[in-house]
C-alpha cells in the first residue's frame, strides 16, 4: 500500500468518527439545551397580545397597547358618524305649506253688511185712506236721514186703544228687505175691515201708532182723518213694499 492510500483512509476513518461523536451528543439532550437558551427571546414576541384579544390592556409593550386603542377608536369613530345621514329627515319640514289653509279667512268677504234699520227719528210717516182697494189705508215712509236705512218685515200698528197688532199678509212678503237711500219712500198697506161687511167688533179708530217692525220700541204716529177710520176684526197689513202698486195689491 502506498503512503498516499493510506492518508486517504485516514482521513475517512476521522471523518466517521467526528460524526459519530456528533450524533451521541444529539442524542444525549445537550442540544436541546442549547436551542432553548437561543430562543429564549420568542417568549417576549408571543406575550404581545392582538388589538382585539387585549381589549386596550396588554402587559406587554405600550406600543401595541395605544395602536389596540388607535384602531378601534378610529373605527368606531367611523361608523359613528354614519349615523349624520339621519339628518335628511329634516325634509318633513315641507309640510309646513298646509298653512296655506288660512286662505279660507276670505270666506268674511260673504257676510253680509251691517244693516241699520229705519227708525221713526229720520224718516216721515203718512196714513192716507184710499178709494181703491176699498177700506184700505196706505202707509209712506220716507228717508229724512243722510243714510240708507232698511224697512224690515211688516208694520206693527196699533188703532186707538187696541192691545194688539194685526197679522201680516204672508204672501205678500218681498224677495229682499227694503232699502231707502236719503229720500225714497217704502209702503205698507192696511186692510182696515171686510168690504162685505162680514167683519165683527168694529169700532172707530181716531189714532194709530206705526213700529215699524214687531221688535221696534219706538213708533211713529201718523194723522189720521179727522172722522176716524173703521176697523173690525178682519183687520190685516202687507209686508213694507218698495213700491205703492206692490202694497195696494193686498
Amino acid at each position: 500500500m502506498s503512503t498516499r492510500t493510506h492518508r486517504t483512509r485516514m482521513l475517512v476513518a476521522a471523518a466517521l468518527t467526528a460524526a459519530t461523536l456528533t450524533l451521541t451528543a444529539c442524542n444525549s439532550g445537550e442540544g436541546v439545551q442549547d436551542e432553548g437558551a437561543s430562543a429564549g427571546s420568542t417568549p417576549t414576541a408571543s406575550t404581545t397580545p392582538s388589538p382585539k384579544a387585549s381589549g386596550g390592556t396588554s402587559t406587554g409593550t405600550g406600543q401595541s397597547d395605544s395602536a389596540g386603542l388607535t384602531s378601534e377608536g378610529s373605527t368606531g369613530g367611523a361608523a359613528g358618524s354614519s349615523g349624520t345621514t339621519g339628518s335628511t329627515g329634516s325634509s318633513g319640514s315641507t309640510n309646513s305649506s298646509g298653512s296655506t289653509g288660512s286662505s279660507g279667512s276670505t270666506g268674511s268677504k260673504d257676510s253680509e253688511p251691517t244693516r241699520t234699520p229705519c227708525s221713526p227719528t229720520s224718516t216721515r210717516t203718512t196714513a192716507t185712506e184710499v178709494s181703491r182697494p176699498l177700506n184700505h189705508l196706505l202707509l209712506t215712509v220716507t228717508n229724512t236721514g243722510s243714510k240708507n236705512c232698511n224697512l224690515t218685515g211688516y208694520p206693527a200698528v196699533r188703532f186707538g186703544e187696541a192691545q194688539s197688532v194685526p197679522p201680516a199678509f204672508e204672501d205678500s212678503k218681498p224677495q229682499a228687505v227694503v232699502t231707502l237711500a236719503p229720500g225714497e219712500s217704502g209702503y205698507a198697506s192696511v186692510l182696515l175691515s171686510a168690504a162685505d161687511g162680514s167683519g165683527s167688533g168694529g169700532y172707530t179708530a181716531k189714532s194709530l201708532a206705526v213700529h215699524f217692525d214687531k221688535s221696534a220700541s219706538a213708533a211713529a204716529h201718523p194723522s189720521l182723518p179727522a172722522k176716524g177710520v173703521h176697523v173690525d176684526d178682519s183687520i190685516r197689513v202687507s209686508y213694507w213694499q218698495s213700491t205703492m202698486a206692490d202694497a195696494l195689491a193686498w
